[in-house]
């Protein structure tokens, strides 16, 4: 199949800085697509028609001239965080090529003289900034593809109030091109307001004394998370979690979610890992809305609504946590029947009737039963004695 689609990556030095292959596909195009400022840095001699992109963005207008010579203009490299990742997911492979150009992260590295592959990256476009949060850790070195001029003073207040406000930040305008500019400072000090639109913030992370320090393992502080009670803790959830072995692209069902923390930390131990929590009450939602977004995983889904009934329709799951409602009729039957194939359940029993439930569905379909106990040190008079709390049976069943 010949590509009727080349997907030109455009920097900010325009038409000069193009390669040949990307000059004589712009040259041969019926028609080119692109945002309304790449559409301007292409010389009067392009003969093809010119269409900006619709709004709200859409691939659909490319996709009906598929029979012509068509060409994309897209920012930099279209394959880091840009269009032709889009085309990749709709297009067979050989309908179209990529022909990029240096990306705004390499030209921000060579200034910096960062090594590229030790700097973290994250793209507020269209994203959250709280997407930011799990990069945070002392040391670290972050490119931020900021979404419009406010990223900046954005990313630097979120970085003061998480204690890193000492942080080395850079901010690159129009990287590449005649108008570029760079603006260095820390970040509580930021006070920068004339930011061009088209910016990337660069942060060389300093961690002062009383910053939140969030770190990779599972088993997150209690203190990280608000919460009304309804919280498993630390330790059963490190353990909790290395039974539940996320991997990459991986759905967990966090069925009775409380405040929301085995789902977090699911989507905390990989970028691309996703979690839906479940929770009736509307109150711990709003608590998990509060967590999600303060840990760093804005993309937790919520389902308002009681288990099992509420879980039609969902995507099917690889892993299920269930932390509550193990006595509710048909619970486990419902959520294993929903299961993927090798998919793990693990569910956590405090009461004698709800281990009875676990006791009696493994006599039917198998898994593993551990006896968690756990007991800390606290002050008893002039002295120090272990208090006991409440031992957890965790159910593990993986589904042939």
């Amino acid at each position: 199949m010949s590509p009727w689609l080349t997907v030109v990556g455009i920097g900010e030095d325009g038409w000069r800085g193009l390669s040949r292959h990307a000059r004589q596909a712009l040259l041969a195009a019926d028609t080119i697509f692109g945002g309304a400022r790449h559409l301007a840095l292409l010389p009067a001699r392009i003969g093809g028609e010119r269409r900006a992109w619709p709004t709200p963005f859409t691939i659909a207008p490319v996709l009906e001239h598929r029979r012509e010579r068509v060409c994309v203009l897209a920012s930099g490299d279209p394959m880091m965080f840009g269009v032709g990742t889009t085309f990749a997911r709709e297009l067979a492979a050989g309908e179209f090529c990529v022909v990029p150009a240096s990306s705004s992260l390499s030209l921000a590295a060579a200034r910096l003289h960062w090594p590229l592959q030790d700097v973290a990256v994250v793209s507020l476009v269209g994203r959250p900034l709280a997407a930011l949060e799990t990069q945070l850790h002392p040391g670290a070195r972050i490119f931020v593809l900021s979404s419009d001029a406010s990223s900046p003073a954005k990313v630097a207040k979120l970085l003061t109030k998480r204690g890193f406000g000492s942080s080395r930040l850079t901010e690159f305008e129009h990287l590449g091109g005649e108008q570029e500019r760079r603006i260095d400072e820390i970040a509580s000090a930021w006070q920068a307001s004339d930011v061009a639109a088209l910016n990337l913030v660069a942060i060389e992370c300093v961690a002062e004394n009383h910053a939140l320090r969030l770190p990779l393992t599972p088993g997150l502080p209690d203190d990280a998370y608000q919460h009304d009670g309804q919280l498993t803790k630390r330790d059963v959830r490190a353990i909790t979690l290395s039974r539940l072995a996320p991997e990459p692209g991986e759905l967990l069902w966090d069925v009775g979610a409380g405040c929301g923390s085995i789902g977090i930390e699911w989507m905390r131990s990989h970028p691309s890992c996703r979690a839906i929590a479940i929770e009736a009450d509307s109150q711990r939602q709003r608590l998990i809305e509060h967590n999600r977004d303060a840990l760093g995983v804005p993309g937790l889904q919520l389902v308002e609504g009681e288990a099992p009934g509420v879980l039609t329709g969902l995507p099917q799951p690889d892993a299920i946590f269930i932390g509550g409602g193990v006595t509710a009729p048909d619970m486990l039957d419902t959520c294993w029947s929903h299961l993927k194939k090798d998919g793990r359940m693990i569910v956590n029993a405090v009461t004698i009737q709800s281990e009875a439930t676990l006791i009696a569905w493994r006599a039917l379909h198998g898994g593993e039963m551990t006896r968690i106990s756990i007991a800390h040190a606290l002050p008893l008079g002039a002295f120090d004695t272990w208090r006991q709390a409440l031992p957890i049976t965790l159910l593990h069943a993986v589904k042939p």
